[in-house]
């Protein structure tokens, strides 16, 4: 018979690969302009580390297996957001990408696993290793937490990744429940707290998104009563325009309909005019 904790645990790790897949559009855009821009490389190598540790965590633990199996498909996703970042970084950012990957990827988990296997035994070699964990899921989870001040500075949620926050709190909700069934402490607080900030941010995003809508709304009124307003008087400006060409039709055609003098009276005029002056 299956176990609820397998069933938890099975779904836990569909969210887990969704919130790990989440920046994959972000790296579609960075390959086909073949630049990085104004991304920052330090979260994916803080979350690569995490999900080694977390593999390593899950093959050390009795009946771990599907945490290591989440975090080992984690990491290889994150050490292909690492690698594409310093190929397509600019020179600074690749040399500086480069450092962090070796000293925190390479050499300090490196050094966990050899001073995990070599020097410490028994139950105190999973409590070290889980604390570790925990920190950097913590760290995970806090992530988002400069979105949402920039939300409540900007009053906006276009800054705010919506999916992203969205799945970290399923994923924190999901693991939380987990936990809570196979008595891990580890793998629980850390996730209980990410379940509460996730949260917090999607309540700061619905809030800021309805006031977004009211305010876009009014806004939308006050363009459609302007543009009343300015139908209304193009409408009277082509009246007033209208009636100035009708009276000036009537004036030009008044002066067409008076008598005109003929040329023979002219002429006779002009031959009195010429008598006069030779007199």
């Amino acid at each position: 018979m299956v176990s609820p904790s397998f069933i938890v645990g099975i779904v836990g790790n569909i969210i887990s690969i969704l919130v790990f897949a989440s920046p994959i559009g972000t790296f579609k855009k960075v390959v086909k302009k073949r630049s990085t821009e104004n991304f920052k490389g330090l979260p994916y190598v803080c979350t690569l580390l995490s999900t080694c540790l977390w593999t390593f965590y899950g093959l050390l633990k009795p009946d771990g297996l599907l945490i290591a199996t989440v975090n080992g498909a984690g990491a290889a996703l994150e050490a292909i957001y690492v690698t594409l970042f310093i190929i397509f970084a600019p020179k600074d950012a690749k040399v500086k990408m480069i450092k962090l990957v070796t000293i925190l990827n390479v050499g300090l988990f490196g050094a966990v696993i050899v001073v995990a296997l070599f020097a410490i035994h028994g139950s105190v070699r999973l409590t070290m290793i889980g604390f570790m964990c925990a920190g950097l899921t913590l760290g995970m989870y806090g992530s988002p937490m400069a979105a949402m001040r920039m939300v409540i500075v900007t009053k906006s949620v276009d800054y705010m990744p919506f999916f992203l926050s969205f799945f970290l709190f399923l994923n924190g909700a999901v693991w939380t429940a987990y936990a809570i069934l196979v008595k891990d402490y580890f793998v629980g607080v850390p996730n209980a707290i990410g379940f509460v900030m996730g949260s917090a941010q999607l309540a700061i995003y619905t809030i800021y998104r309805s006031r977004r809508s009211t305010t876009k709304t009014s806004h939308e009124k006050e363009v459609e009563e302007g543009s009343a307003h300015l139908v209304k008087g193009l409408e009277m400006q082509l009246h007033h325009e209208n009636e100035a060409a009708a009276d000036k039709g009537r004036i030009l055609d008044k002066g067409r309909s008076l008598p005109k003098t003929s040329v023979s009276r002219q002429l006779s005029f002009q031959k009195i005019v010429k008598s006069l002056s030779l007199t």
